[in-house]
This record gives C-alpha cells, structure tokens and sequence, in this order.
C-alpha cells in the first residue's frame, strides 16, 4: 500500500491529523483538504490520488458537491471515494452513494474497519 495515495478532506484538523497518522501507520501517503474546494485543488494537481476519503459537512463546498464535482471529470470518475461523515440518517446516505460514492460510515469509525474498507477499494 505504501504507493497508495489518499485524499482526506475534512474541515476538522483533528480529523485529518487522526486520519492520516491510522493511514501512514498502514503504510499509505496520505493528503490533505479542509474542504471541497481545497480538495478539488489538490486533487486536480496531484495525478497520483488513488483514493477519496471525504466529511459532508463543511465550510466553502460541502461533500455532497465535492464528489459530484469529483464524478463530472472525465479523468477522475473511477477514483474510490468514501464518505465519513457525522450524519449517518439515510437520506444522507442515499444522496452521497447516488452521487458517485462507494462507501459511507459513520463518524467515529473504526480504524480498522476504514484502513479494511480502504484496502478493498484499492483492490
């Protein structure tokens, strides 16, 4: 996994810095976004993103229209997303899986569990 690179877009720097310290623990790179925006940017300047790891709720551009704006690029379509959000109601859930995500839990999620998730993806 060590040539794997995630995206982790969360507004929460406790999150991001969490997040990446259980992935590089896993061998992975890991990059990071505060939000959709920020996001995009990085994701558009760094060919080597394998993977998506996103929050729904936060300032600039939420989740919701980072992964639609995500899915609309040609190049970017089949890049594994996954959304960790606070919001675990199903409507949330139904919108993020039908705008192109493949994954959703549940803040807090379990370590082991999202590096598992992650590493299925990622094939």
């Amino acid at each position: 996994m060590s040539n794997k690179t995630i995206l982790v877009v969360d507004d929460s720097k406790t999150i991001r810095n969490l997040v990446a310290f259980i992935l590089k623990a896993e061998g992975m790179q890991v990059e990071t976004a505060e939000n959709g925006i920020d996001g995009l940017e990085k994701l558009y300047s760094m060919p080597q993103i394998n993977l998506i790891l996103t929050d729904i709720n936060m300032p600039r551009m939420d989740g919701f229209s980072f992964i639609a704006a995500v899915r609309e690029q040609d190049g970017y379509k089949d890049i594994p997303i996954i959304i960790l959000s606070t919001e675990g109601g199903e409507d949330d859930i139904q919108r993020g899986i039908s705008l192109g995500a493949n994954l959703y839990m549940v803040k807090p999620a379990q370590p082991e569990r999202m590096v598992r998730n992650i590493k299925m993806l990622l094939g």
